[in-house]
């Protein structure tokens, strides 16, 4: 389909695509089996500037556009959804400094993360806090010119890689998610260190990781914004960043329908009516979420102020596809799919976390629900 793509943004797409069939195909699968962290891969990613895309022209980047980021996130998880997610948590992590923190904090982090110098990561999830952000237990206690933080952050995507971390503790637990602030914290800090890593179903090029707290002492500069702003400033990086997520789950479907379509064309499966009739589903409903991805795209980057459901829509929808596409490519293969040199396989357990991460689907429901809910009361009072 046309999605009038601006020539730009048509480099982009061209320059990614290319990137990512010629450097990342190749290592893929030892990726996947080692659970190796891309490091030259990304490395490369800012030389090239795919990481400026996720930071504002005054600081090195390209622009800080959704649309930018849900086309660099496609084209690599076409390849890798492993690679795309280790890339992806550029945005995820480096997000709530590009919108919330000081000038100063802006100019100290992100021009090093625009060029790959610093890479980034986002320290919410622990085991109480998942779905339920407010439930946070990670402490910061105020100590002078610091800020002792005490917890453990768990499955943090980039978790031991990354040099700066957002992360969110409570500073008055008696406020509920009022009362949760957010924090840039380095790599070295007094009492920053790193637990376990996760050896992980799918996007295994991906470390995730436990962040652990004791006794950390982080300069009361280091407070982004004021005290007990930390869950808007989360909520509403989520709402940038899920469409990331769901544009991880688009390029995962395009590869699985890619790799079925010449699956069934090589082996002469293409005059049956059944194969025919799931190709044309797969294909209709991949594109059709395609338009929904860059609608979304375009509203954020429009400028336009509410836009929780429709980033939830995407997120929710691509996802969703992502999983019903890798199965339905695996039966469409038959026992072939099952076997890890066709790749298949790995797309599929690449698709499960993409439900799950950045707020699981269920929680996209109850955001979508809500605002519908929203949209009613409000039209009843006009």
């Amino acid at each position: 389909m046309e999605y009038f793509l601006t020539d730009e943004e048509k480099e982009l797409k061209k320059r990614i695509r290319k990137f990512a069939e010629e450097k990342i195909l190749p290592v893929r699968d030892k990726l996947d089996e080692a659970a190796e962290f891309p490091y030259e891969i990304i490395k490369e990613m800012g030389k090239q500037g795919f990481l400026k895309i996720f930071i504002p022209r005054e600081y090195g980047g390209t622009g800080a556009r959704i649309m930018d980021m849900c086309i660099a996130c496609e084209e690599v998880a076409r390849i890798c959804a492993g690679v795309a997610t280790a890339y992806a948590v550029g945005a995820l992590g480096s997000g709530p400094i590009v919108y919330f923190a000081s000038k100063e904090q802006k100019q100290k982090y992100l021009p090093r993360i625009a060029t790959g110098e610093m890479l980034c990561a986002f320290g919410l999830t622990e085991a109480q806090a998942g779905s339920d952000v407010a439930n946070i237990q990670t402490t910061a206690t105020k100590e002078g010119d610091y800020y002792i933080l005490n917890g453990v952050k768990q499955f943090i995507s980039n978790g031991s890689i990354a040099d700066v971390y957002v992360v969110l503790a409570n500073t008055d637990k008696s406020r509920g998610p009022r009362g949760i602030s957010a924090f840039i914290v380095e790599k070295g800090m007094p009492g920053f260190t790193f637990g376990r890593e996760e050896n992980k179903l799918g996007i295994r090029a991906s470390t995730t990781t436990e962040l652990v707290f004791d006794n950390c002492k982080v300069p009361g500069e280091n407070l982004m914004g004021r005290e007990g702003a930390g869950f808007i400033y989360t909520m509403r990086n989520f709402d940038r960043a899920r469409p990331g997520v769901g544009a991880i789950g688009l390029g995962i479907a395009q590869g699985a329908f890619e790799s079925a379509l010449n699956f069934a064309y090589n082996h002469q499966l293409m005059s049956n009516q059944y194969i025919q009739s799931r190709l044309a589903d797969m294909a209709t409903r991949v594109e059709s979420a395609r338009a929904l991805l860059y609608a979304t795209a375009r509203m954020i980057d429009a400028g336009i102020k509410r836009f929780s459901m429709e980033s939830s829509f995407a997120k929710l929808y691509l996802s969703d596809l992502a999983m019903q596409t890798t199965r339905e490519a695996i039966e469409i293969f038959g026992p072939y799919g099952l076997l890890k040199e066709y790749n298949i396989e790995k797309m599929l357990r690449d698709a499960k976390i993409t439900q799950i991460y950045e707020g699981t689907n269920e929680i996209q429901r109850s955001v979508i629900a809500l605002e519908l809910i929203h949209n009613m009361d409000k039209m009843a009072k006009e």
